[in-house]
């Protein structure tokens, strides 16, 4: 039994290598992850793509909006760009966590689709951004672990209610009472690391970028004992580790 949460590395380990790309994924692996993150988005012709942004300019310097091109000049403009077909078996054997960044139920069936044909039911997480799609989800499969990522903090029964297995909770949203609530749910916990945004505001804790933590901040959060922890470089779990092992 480990002794320490699933340590999940964020857009396939963002600090390590492109991120979601398959040289992050080797990368995160060989840093000791369980399983690595990656976003799922649709092309203009109907590929399905590992890729965050709902645009280019922040990896590309391009103002192109990712549904509106096809695969074709997606891959010119981002190198190493994968689509989820080539993810799936670039991530194994490490646990996989998609995360659905469209709201349309339409977007399940090819997803599942590709997961069964690759192979990875019983690596795969499916982290879905509401309520409905989490139903929409459980009315096809009863079977796929489901991940809440509710804006909603005190969201837990809900997503229970709905057929969540685990939920997320941001690090600056982590109390007693919503832990509580979300073991009360009889769900899993996930955190993710730093803050809802790439560029963090100074104002806020903690105060870090999305997936980004310093030491001091993790063995705080180790203490809290959640089920999972989301970050960029699952490299930084190994002193903490270690000493939790002596």
């Amino acid at each position: 039994m480990k002794s320490r949460p699933l340590v999940i590395a964020h857009r396939g380990g963002a600090l390590l290598g492109p991120e979601n790309s398959a040289a992050a994924f080797r990368a995160a692996g060989a840093a000791g992850a369980d399983m690595v993150e990656t976003d799922v988005r649709r092309t203009a012709d109907g590929a399905l793509i590992c890729f965050h942004d709902d645009d280019l300019m922040r990896l590309a310097n391009d103002p192109g909006k990712v549904v509106d091109l096809e695969l074709a000049r997606l891959r010119r403009l981002v190198p190493g760009l994968l689509t989820l077909d080539e993810a799936i078996a670039a991530s194994a054997p490490l646990g996989l966590m998609l995360d659905i960044k469209l709201h349309d139920p339409a977007i399940l069936a090819p997803v599942i689709e590709a997961v069964e044909e690759g192979g990875a039911r019983r690596r795969v997480i499916m982290a879905l951004r509401d309520l409905a799609l989490i139903e929409a989800l459980r009315r096809k499969d009863d079977d796929l672990v489901v991940l809440a990522l509710l804006a909603d903090p005190d969201g837990a029964a809900a997503a229970a209610a709905a057929g969540a297995n685990w939920f997320r909770l941001w690090q600056g949203e982590v109390t007693e009472a919503r832990m509580k609530a979300v073991r009360q749910a009889g769900l899993r916990l996930a955190v993710m690391t730093g803050q809802p945004r790439n560029a963090p505001r100074p104002e806020t804790w903690p105060p870090f970028a999305v997936g980004r933590i310093d030491q001091s901040g993790l063995a705080g959060l180790l203490a809290q004992r959640p089920d999972a922890i989301l970050l960029d470089d699952p490299r930084l779990m190994h002193p903490l580790t270690a000493m939790s092992s002596v």
